[in-house]
């Protein structure tokens, strides 16, 4: 093992910890080659290379990104796997610990060459400077609605007819790499299409879509159980149409994503949405696009020009085209909607583990578990990132 990839043994002293269950305070965490090995919740030590005291900070589990497009000018459909680094470093540094790099409807090529450069970097992370880990891979489409496209090019849009149709989405080769796929029952072959990918073991996620209530119950009993950004890029609430968003807010079994920056939703709905599913069922996401961490400007993204406008992206119909935003704001968000500590740990890490089933490795501070872990200081600032006990951030 090269030095790059080898996990220091630390302890982590005084800190306030976000466990499953409560905040405990003053607590000491030990971390032996890259796991969670020991939690005293009184001040203790232990022989370790390095000591890092943490008072003033919370130490949360990571943060857990299932949708993002790019990141710092990089598109995760044009990257390489250097490019990925780039943003994976980006995101350690606003507390992500894992990410799945998302893909927009696009030519057969540019999923290939996308996948590649996404199983590149996974092979190679552990031996790279400590970032936040690609677990594997989200197409945001192709089979979704034209009707609900949002910024998605609906010249790539597909519909399904057989099981052959699938063969040209790649998945990256990694051992353990998370497939996700957003798809509209409603499109020509829908409910044999959430089939045929359940069968093939795919995380299968409804959005951009106008299905009926009866279509989104026929998809739920062929295995869909997770919704694409709720709320948006789906036809709206109605009382005589209820829809998918009166649909999925009614299902105890269907998780939702949300994308909490106070532009794609007005919080209000924010908190309709936290109310009714619970922050059990609830993951957030950044859906953040290539000009995250650039500031305003005009930048070219899927083609055409998208601008950022104090933190608001449009394209060149004037449709929302993703956002701009970190999990770390998406945080700030909801914890000015009042949600604990306990609760953002969930909604932030707990529940995006779950969704891509990485719960049993991360997403809440527990022993034996990963040693991925974010620190935040008062004012919400991230002061530490660990990803797999390396110290991927260090904040001043």
């Amino acid at each position: 093992m090269s030095n790059a990839s080898r996990a220091q043994n630390l302890l982590l002293t005084n800190a306030r910890l976000v466990r499953p269950d409560r905040v405990v305070e003053g607590a000491s965490l030990l971390v032996e080659d890259g796991r969670i090995a020991g939690i005293l919740e009184q001040a203790g030590e232990a022989s370790s290379t390095r000591t890092l005291d943490l008072s003033g900070v919370t130490l949360y589990p990571g943060f857990i990104d299932v949708h993002i497009h790019g990141a710092v000018g990089v598109d995760t459909l044009e990257a390489t796997a250097e490019d990925l680094h780039a943003v994976a470093r980006f995101l350690a540094a606003n507390g992500v610990t894992a990410w799945l790099p998302t893909l927009v409807p696009a030519p057969t090529e540019d999923y290939r060459r996308a996948v590649g450069a996404i199983a590149g970097l996974m092979r190679a992370q552990d031996e790279l400077p400590a970032a936040a880990c690609a677990v594997g891979v989200h197409y945001e489409g192709p089979f979704v609605n034209e009707r609900q496209c949002g910024a998605l090019r609906t010249a790539y849009f597909r519909t399904f007819k057989d099981a052959s149709d699938l063969d040209d989405l790649p998945a990256p080769d990694a051992e353990g790499a998370a497939r996700m796929i957003t798809v509209a029952p409603e499109v020509e072959g829908g409910i044999e299409l959430v089939r045929e990918l359940k069968r093939r073991g795919w995380i299968v996620s409804i959005g951009h879509t106008r299905a009926t209530a009866e279509t989104l119950e026929r998809a739920r009993e062929a295995g869909a159980r997770h919704m694409t950004h709720f709320l948006n890029a789906m036809s709206p609430l109605h009382h005589r149409a209820p829809g998918p968003v009166g649909w999925g807010l009614l299902q105890d079994d269907v998780t939702v994503d949300l994308i909490a920056d106070g532009v794609h939703s007005d919080p209000l709905m924010l908190r309709l949405v936290l109310r009714c599913k619970t922050t059990e069922r609830v993951s957030l996401i950044s859906d953040a696009v290539a000009p995250a961490g650039l500031g305003d400007g005009d930048y070219r993204v899927w083609g055409e020009t998208i601008k950022v406008t104090r933190g608001r992206t449009s394209n060149e119909r004037g449709s929302i085209a993703g956002s701009v935003i970190t999990m770390l704001d998406a945080v700030h968000t909801v914890k000015s909607l009042g949600l604990s500590e306990t609760d953002i740990a969930r909604v932030a890490s707990t529940n995006p583990a779950r969704l891509l089933g990485l719960h049993n490795e991360c997403g809440s501070i527990e022993e034996g578990k990963r040693a991925d872990l974010t620190a935040l200081d008062a004012e919400g600032r991230v002061r530490l990132t660990l990803v797999g006990g390396r110290v991927a951030y260090e904040g001043k």
